[in-house]
């Protein structure tokens, strides 16, 4: 998994590549968490991701939450099988997917 963060005031735009499961689910998080603090936008660019696990939607879910409570996120890009995931597991309904 390769993380590209780009931050622009309180925006920050990251692209995710590779596998969000869960071995790389916690490493995730912790380059994250601390980019969270103050933004009011997060957008997560899910082109380049080939998997996620329930690993992966628990910290997305996480995320989620903190940014309810700061401003808002956003999942661009994801691919046919990303997208997948969302719907069965009823994630579509939560995270604002573009």
């Amino acid at each position: 998994m390769t993380i590209t963060k780009k931050k622009d005031g309180t925006v920050l735009c990251a692209a995710v590549s590779g596998r969000l499961d869960t071995s790389t689910s916690p490493e995730f998080e912790a380059q994250m968490r601390p980019e969270l603090e103050g933004l009011t936008e997060l957008v997560l660019d899910f082109k380049e991701l080939d998997y996620i696990s329930s690993a992966g939607l628990r910290v997305l879910l996480t995320f989620q939450k903190q940014m309810n409570a700061q401003g808002k996120m956003t999942i661009k890009n994801s691919n046919e099988i990303i997208m997948e995931i969302f719907e069965v597991t009823g994630f579509s309904d939560i995270l604002t997917l573009e």
